[in-house]
């Protein structure tokens, strides 16, 4: 029994010694950190269809008929845009303005006098090309360009006749702006945009010189808003 319990405590002695033996060779534990958290990326999509409206005013030039004066207008627009890469967007885009009416004489010595009643209608169809960064689009545009009638009458001093020439409604219009999507669907805008439809000649030997011309164009100023179906707005970008 002596020796068995002699044998007995040298094993137990041995398998100690094993023990400490070989968790001396093992490395030592490292602590590792966990990475910290980064939020995915948003990438701003304007791929899709659009509509809206837009407030703002008209102004003239000096060698309008209707003068340099300023015009209240509002109107619609809508369109469709593509993302083509990362930073560029094509489109196009009709739009239709109201303006508020205005009323110019312009009276000769003789007594000759031009009335023009400024048109009160735009329309403008066109392609615009944008760069954008994040929620901001800054772009610019232009393309073909409607108007109503200028209204234009002539009374001369008889038996004289005159001749309007030139007094036409079709155009063409270019413009800028910058428009930012401040939501998933609605995205605010501001823009620049002229109108040229050519000049109006007024011909008559009642009128000092044989006759007068007028410019037939439009400077305009707008603030919009627009609601855009399903593609807009910020979407996770994916890894």
């Amino acid at each position: 029994m002596k020796k068995l319990l002699l044998s007995a405590s040298a094993i137990v002695a041995v398998a100690a010694i094993s023990s400490s033996a070989f968790a001396a060779d093992l490395p030592a534990r490292t602590y590792t950190k966990a990475p910290a958290y980064t939020a995915p990326a948003l990438v701003y999509n304007w791929t899709g269809f659009y509509i809206g409206g837009h407030l703002g005013g008209a102004f003239g030039d000096g060698n309008s008929l209707v003068g340099d004066s300023g015009r209240f207008m509002g109107g619609v627009q809508g369109g469709f845009d593509y993302q083509f890469a990362t930073n560029w967007v094509v489109g196009v885009e009709a739009q239709y303005s109201w303006l508020a009416s205005s009323n110019t004489s312009l009276v000769f010595p003789n007594g000759t006098t031009i009335t023009g009643g400024g048109n009160d209608q735009l329309g403008s169809v066109t392609g615009r090309l944008g760069y954008t960064w994040g929620p901001a689009l800054l772009y610019a545009k232009g393309g073909y360009a409607w108007k109503d009638n200028n209204n234009l009458t002539i009374a001369a001093v008889a038996p004289a006749v005159a001749v309007i020439d030139g007094n036409k409604k079709d155009g063409y219009t270019v413009g800028g702006g910058l428009e930012y999507m401040f939501s998933p669907n609605w995205s605010g805008k501001v823009e620049y945009q002229y109108y040229n439809f050519g000049n109006t000649t007024v011909t008559s030997t009642a009128i000092p010189g044989g006759s007068t011309s007028f410019n037939n164009d439009e400077h305009t100023i707008k603030a919009g808003l627009n609601y855009r179906f399903g593609w807009g707005g910020p979407v996770v970008a994916k890894y």
